[in-house]
């Protein structure tokens, strides 16, 4: 029955405005335009700029669809506005694309960083908790962005701040293991990174003869996959694996990751033996077989990898390569004995260091 009122009240709050685009759209075809494209194209211009974004913010201003998603209408009404209306009729459409849609975009980018930055001011004040700036990203624009745009959007962000912004040595709290140092994957990357560079200089070289556009389309793709793998090892050294509230956040830069409530811990074992990886036994690394491991993670019920743009995968046994494989193997069989127990001592400790610090 609710499933049925949920669909009913989709149709009402995104059918609506998509009529008034589809009538539109139908009048531009009509005789009547063309005898008065001028006027009408006004008129046009401001329904479907102003009317049906107006009409869509009423129709869910209460709801939990988030009022960012007047943007997608607003950029459609954009778009078909450049399509179906004559060039010499979009006057008005020029002056909004010039003024008013980049002081959009300004408020939309300040809106995402006032809510990173209340992230990061909120993590400071909660110090037992760490902060991440890509899990306290994506958690800002679900509120404000559509879902499905959310993960590639936060992504480019990421890869762009990881890469070129954050170059503070991160400094690993008692609680938090890293995984780049011993595992050979930065060494990797970054020979990876050069091969990519060599090979877009001689690529280039040979294409421009040939075709300058091509040559210089290939070599703006290179370039952005090397930043990109750029952005990807950086953010391996900035965002450690680490053990709170009972919870075990694994990550592998911003390329994978994956949550486990310590109780669904069935067994972790020291191995770095050979394993056939499938639907059921996955590796945390993108790399796969060509990094090593030494730990598996075997669990009680099914989880949840979460890859590169949101890709997700289950798993019941988990791959991954540790530092401190020692250490983070005894953390998690403690965790395992005394839940309870482990979350407090730890709390204990933060709340000490915080009064020796304030004194």
């Amino acid at each position: 029955m609710n499933k049925t009122i949920n669909i009913q009240k989709n149709l009402i709050v995104f059918g609506i405005p998509l009529m008034i685009i589809s009538l539109m759209i139908l009048i531009t075809k009509l005789s009547l335009f063309k005898v008065n494209a001028e006027n009408l194209s006004i008129g046009i211009t401001f329904d479907l700029l102003l009317t049906v974004p107006i009409i869509y913010f009423l129709l869910i201003r209460k709801t939990t669809i988030p009022k960012t998603t007047v943007i997608p209408f607003l950029i459609l009404g954009i778009v078909v506005c450049s399509l179906v209306l004559p060039s010499e009729n979009q006057q008005y459409l020029n002056l909004f694309k010039t003024w008013i849609l980049p002081i959009i975009e300004l408020s939309i980018l300040s809106y995402v960083i006032y809510n990173v930055r209340k992230g990061v001011k909120y993590y400071k004040q909660k110090k037992h908790h760490s902060f991440d700036f890509f899990t306290t990203l994506k958690d800002t624009c679900y509120d404000i962005l559509p879902k499905n745009i959310v993960i590639p959007v936060v992504t480019e962000i990421a890869v762009f701040y990881y890469g070129f912004i954050y170059w503070k040595k991160r400094k690993l709290k008692e609680n938090e293991f890293s995984y780049h140092k011993d595992s050979g994957t930065i060494t990797l990357l970054i020979a990876i990174i050069f091969i990519v560079a060599i090979e877009t200089i001689v690529l280039h070289i040979a294409l421009i003869k040939w075709s300058s556009l091509i040559a210089w389309i290939l070599t703006f793709l290179s370039i952005y996959s090397g930043l990109q793998l750029f952005g990807f090892l950086k953010s391996m050294l900035k965002r450690p694996i680490s053990f709170e509230n009972n919870k075990l956040f694994l990550r592998y830069g911003i390329m994978n990751e994956t949550t486990i409530d310590i109780e669904n811990i069935d067994q972790i074992e020291i191995s770095s033996k050979d394993i056939e990886l499938n639907k059921e036994t996955r590796k945390i690394s993108f790399l796969g077989q060509l990094e090593s491991h030494n730990i598996i993670i075997h669990l009680k019920e099914e989880n949840e990898l979460i890859g590169l743009y949101g890709i997700r995968r289950k798993y019941k046994k988990l791959v991954l390569y540790v530092d401190n494989k020692v250490a983070f193997k005894n953390r998690i069989n403690n965790a395992l004995q005394h839940p309870y127990i482990t979350n407090k001592k730890h709390q204990k400790s933060l709340i000490l260091k915080d009064k020796i610090s304030d004194f």
